[in-house]
């Protein structure tokens, strides 16, 4: 038994110099070398072996050849988001080998192609551990028939997953499911793949009788837990809304939500006795076109959405400015990337929430949701559907790289029960009753929400005219002044009922903290670890809101107002957030202080503690 080995008996405690289910890895290849299974697997055997793991893949924007990223974050404490320190280290990429070890932290330990020399004089680290591995070598001797020739670069990386198995203690049999599962019974491939990492086990077992001090040892906090990407959950729940519209154009990184959304309607979409599909999606010629398509639908009583990123939004503004002032629900998912214009298409952030925020020229505010997880991204799918249908508006739903094409471990998501909010909508027997005082822009309740018709209904009263120039609130065409400022102002007013209807935030307070860190999306994960190490390491308590959508509501009013210190973690240049809430709190602007992120890279604990840390030092901040 090797002396790791012996020591990881001893507990899960850093003292003996062995650290049980908490670390992070980091898998270097080449783009288009057939990386992404074996990252899988071995993700996967970590998570079925019962250990809270993510997965973050950093790709390049190339499609093949340029170096690629994927990190798995593990920890048994439940924390997944992004670690800034590496402590694993596999090179499988000539190109970045020598960089990826140069920036590596002290006491990092690297698997390596052994052909690479990082230990080679001029190149050796001495306070890194190296586990040299003829990866070329080994692959031929399970790859050396001609048919197999094309497989060897595909192959190899499997290896490395029996490799790492070895030195971190991954059950080889959790590796097997985990490929059985990624190759869906094609007997042949699983049969070769699980050689690889036989080869990269004994190989291992047989060279390298220290271990990595990093160990994976079994628990129980994945028992019924998913992996899932935040785009494919958005799609589930856009199925269960009952969107039956979709209209989009390709575009890194959301494509996939609606391709997501095209796979669930195969199956869950399906009219039983025609065996025709009851939903239209459209790929249509560009963004413009395709936000044009889902207003007609949702003008028509359908609900329709369209999923896109920044430089999407930035087409579509003039459209959508067309849906805010003519009162049409609309859904809108952006899946953001770095900007500004093509930027960093493969790299998260969460940089179009002023954007989307007053979308369109002129006067204009939208509602805006921040799923931070798979299970809200498809909650939010719903809520987004009834909040555009109530109040009668495009809404958006706000995601990032990380969270839509990342996997993420979720929970299992909820059935929905609560019918659809179809809003206010009048049908032929409503009409008749209120025909001499019906107007489809009268603020009728006092909520500023007018009433509606949907073309087809059954009366001559209930027929209105949709246009984007000046309306008075029986539709009718006006230039007035009065008109134009008394519609423009129940906007305002409908705004406002908005707060009241927008998902509410999620409140943590601590004994003793009279400062608070407020984040949104996926800034939780780096902003909640933060936190925690903040507390326990620093003797520093901070209470926590967790924004969940815009306009701000009376709960996060009232959470601002109490705190005399408030740390917003957002993960763009300009404080985006904090511009927000200086305008709506102008008087106690001051308290608001931007912690930001923008290097394209998800949010870590590190950022987090460092900026509130450095503030306390600055301002001199106690307690």
């Amino acid at each position: 038994m090797s002396s790791v080995l012996t020591e990881t008996t001893a507990g899960a405690g850093s003292s003996s110099g062995v650290v049980v289910n908490d670390f992070s890895l980091q898998v270097a290849t080449a783009n288009g070398s057939g990386s992404q299974t074996a990252n899988s697997v071995l993700m996967r055997s970590i998570f079925q072996m019962g250990v809270p793991v993510s997965g973050k893949n950093l790709f390049p924007s190339n499609i093949q050849g340029l170096p690629t990223w994927f990190t798995i974050r593990a920890s048994r404490h439940g924390y997944i988001g992004r670690k800034r320190e590496i402590d694993v280290l596999v090179c499988m990429n000539p190109e970045t080998a020598e960089e990826d070890v140069r920036e590596a932290r002290a006491g990092t330990h690297v698997v390596y192609e052994k052909k690479l020399g990082l230990e080679n004089p001029g190149k050796k680290r001495d306070d890194v551990t190296y586990y040299p591995v003829p990866f070329a070598e080994l692959v031929v001797k399970i790859t050396a028939a001609p048919e197999h020739a094309k497989l060897r670069k595909l192959i190899v990386n499997m290896i490395y997953v029996g490799v790492v198995a070895d030195l971190m203690g991954i059950d080889p049999a959790e590796s097997e499911i985990a490929i059985a599962k990624q190759l869906k019974g094609k007997k042949k491939a699983i049969d070769l793949n699980v050689s690889a990492v036989k080869l990269g086990l004994d190989y291992a077992a047989a060279n390298f009788p220290v271990k990595i001090p990093y160990r994976v040892e079994r628990m129980d906090a994945t028992k019924g837990k998913i992996i899932v990407e935040g785009n494919a959950a958005a799609a589930l729940g856009c199925v269960f809304a009952g969107a039956t519209v979709c209209a989009w154009y390709p575009i890194t990184p959301s494509s996939s939500l609606c391709e997501s959304f095209i796979d669930f309607c195969d199956d869950l979409r399906v009219d039983p006795a025609t065996g025709k599909k009851n939903v239209a999606v459209i790929q249509a010629e560009d963004e413009i076109a395709s936000i044009g398509m889902v207003l007609g639908a949702g003008w028509a009583g359908a609900r329709a959405f369209t999923s896109t990123s920044g430089p999407g939004i930035s087409l579509m503004s003039e459209i959508i400015g067309l849906g805010y002032y003519t009162e049409i629900p609309a859904v809108i998912f952006d899946v953001q990337r770095v900007g500004p214009s093509t930027g960093l298409p493969t790299r998260t952030m969460q940089g179009d929430i002023l954007l989307c925020y007053f979308n369109s020229h002129g006067d204009a505010k939208h509602p805006v949701l921040f799923p931070a997880s798979p299970e809200e991204c498809f909650s939010m799918a719903g809520e987004a559907f009834d909040l555009a249908e109530r109040l009668q508006t495009p809404v958006f739903v706000l995601t990032d790289l990380d969270l839509g094409m990342n996997n993420w471990m979720s929970d299992a998501f909820p059935y929905p029960t609560a019918p659809l909010d179809r809003g206010k909508v009048l049908d032929a027997a409503a009409i008749e009753k209120v025909k001499d005082t019906w107007g489809r822009y009268k603020d009728v309740d006092g909520d500023a929400i007018p009433y509606r018709t949907l073309p087809g209904t059954n009366s001559p009263a209930g027929a209105f005219f949709t246009r984007g120039s000046g309306h008075n609130e029986k539709a009718q065409y006006s230039e007035k002044a009065v008109d134009y400022v008394n519609n423009v102002d129940r906007l305002s007013r409908k705004f406002d009922t908005a707060r009241t209807l927008v998902p509410k935030p999620e409140i943590q307070d601590r004994p003793g903290a009279v400062a608070g860190v407020l984040a949104y999306g996926t800034s939780h994960y780096g902003t909640a670890e933060g936190r925690d190490k903040l507390a326990a390491e620093f003797g520093v308590p901070l209470d926590y809101c967790r924004l969940r959508a815009l306009p701000v509501g009376p709960e996060t009013a009232a959470w601002i107002r109490r705190h005399e210190r408030i740390y917003v973690v957002e993960q763009n240049r300009d404080s985006q957030l904090v511009t927000i809430l200086r305008d709506e709190f102008p008087e106690i602007a001051a308290r608001f202080v931007p912690i930001r992120q923008y290097n394209g890279l998800p949010l870590d604990a590190t950022t987090v503690v460092e900026g509130v840390l450095s503030d306390r030092k600055t301002s001199g901040k106690k307690g």
